[in-house]
């Protein structure tokens, strides 16, 4: 592999947001630069992410106070992979129980679905398991009762913890699938968000890119890096989130690039192409 070849031949990057473009609610002071140069040199980029907290529309907003420009068409997140899924799988599913915020409850209603509180004698189509910050003993309960019972079992995405600015660990959809596990002995049938590579081939065809004219930026192994692999993609790791050059040593996920930031990787990608 020749290395600015490579850098130089890139057209469109996806960046994964938290611990990539920022971490928690603070961006990093690298961001804006790197993006400019990006622009500067004509490589498109958008931002994917598996933080299923918030609808996307919200995201738009959360990425926009940041000081980013952002668009819905330039956003995809594993919720919206997730209600993709249903339709595309489950077409005459209309009710599903969530276990999710009340932003997240408001994006599936306006996409069509019935979405249960776990009060009504109703049963759902389909479970689905997402990052929620308002998690409660009761919902947890009612979730695993629902896969118990065998119902269709989606999550959003596998993330085990999700990066934060502040002094805690914030426990993510994959930790609380995992506790569902060990009661029910189900994991989700279908993961939707990354490293599933359906978060990556719409934007591939979208653009109308090979293969070799994108890149996969993230901070995670198991997810950013492993869905490059999956998808023939060129996979960018950068050093500023969850992993460090230790545990990259200890994975079987090995990126073709690391970088510390993603400044340090615009940069190299201007210097290929105008070089």
């Amino acid at each position: 592999m020749d290395y600015d070849t490579v850098l130089s031949n890139i057209r469109h990057l996806v960046f994964d947001l938290d611990g990539t473009i920022y971490r928690g609610k603070t961006l990093f002071p690298y961001t804006l630069q790197a993006l400019e140069l990006l622009e500067s040199c004509g490589v498109g980029y958008t931002y994917l992410t598996n933080n299923s907290s918030i609808s996307a529309k919200d995201y738009v907003q959360k990425i926009r106070r940041l000081g980013l420009r952002c668009q819905e068409d330039n956003l995809y997140t594993s919720s919206l992979a997730t209600i993709d899924f249903l339709r595309n799988n489950y077409p005459s599913f209309s009710t599903i129980y969530l276990l999710g915020t009340e932003s997240l409850k408001t994006e599936f209603i306006e996409a069509g679905y019935r979405v249960l509180s776990g009060e009504e004698p109703d049963e759902p189509d389909a479970v689905v398991a997402a990052f929620d910050v308002t998690l409660t003993f009761a919902k947890l309960c009612k979730t695993a009762w629902w896969v118990k019972q065998g119902k269709p079992y989606l999550a959003t995405h596998p993330d085990i913890i999700c990066p934060t600015d502040l002094p805690t660990i914030l426990v993510d959809c994959g930790a609380v699938c995992n506790c569902i596990a060990s009661v029910t002995g189900r994991q989700p049938d279908q993961v939707s968000g990354k490293p599933n590579q359906l978060m990556i081939d719409g934007i591939v065809q979208k653009y109308g890119l090979k293969p070799n004219e994108i890149g996969m930026v993230g901070d995670r192994l198991y997810t950013d890096i492993e869905m490059a692999q999956r998808a023939g993609i060129w996979g960018i790791l950068v050093l500023s989130g969850e992993t460090t050059l230790s545990k990259l040593e200890k994975s079987v996920q090995k990126p073709e690039f690391i970088f510390d930031t993603i400044f340090d990787l615009a940069r190299e990608i201007k210097r290929t192409k105008t070089s």
